[in-house]
């Protein structure tokens, strides 16, 4: 999700998504849970209106399973960007299961957890691969 672009992205994220999906932010807090639609616009929101600028994210390593109509993806990740004028950089873990439907796979469910103090990321598992780089928004 980068510059131009950015919104035209977020309108079709949808379209990966089964109707019912369950996405879940947990970071070491009481885990906040959105539907599809109540996690995009608040992002929307903060990538127009330029309090976020050159955020990107990116895989670090990742797994897939699949079984006959499911399959989950399990990566790890790392952000960047400056929000409010102050650059940040983060890393963590998430989870995604597909559920296949007559158009294709759909994500049922997104959850992901930051590093932070107690969970950390073995950095020597970590294999960057061209072409990893997940999203990026901003001018």
């Amino acid at each position: 999700m980068s510059g131009a672009d950015c919104s035209s992205r977020l309108d079709a994220l949808p379209d990966v998504f089964l109707p019912q999906a369950v996405i879940v932010r947990t970071r070491g807090r009481k885990p906040a849970t959105y539907g599809v639609e109540d996690f995009i616009a608040p992002r929307r929101e903060l990538l127009s209106g330029g309090r976020l600028t050159g955020f990107t994210e990116w895989e670090l390593s990742g797994h897939t399973e699949v079984f006959g109509d499911i399959a989950q993806r399990f990566c790890s990740y790392a952000t960047s960007g400056v929000q409010d004028g102050v650059p940040f950089t983060g890393r963590g873990k998430k989870v995604f299961p597909f559920v296949r439907m007559p158009t294709g796979r759909r994500i049922s469910a997104v959850a992901w957890d930051d590093e932070r103090d107690g969970p950390a990321i073995d950095s020597r598992n970590i294999r960057v691969r061209a072409g990893a780089l997940m999203s990026r928004c901003g001018p």
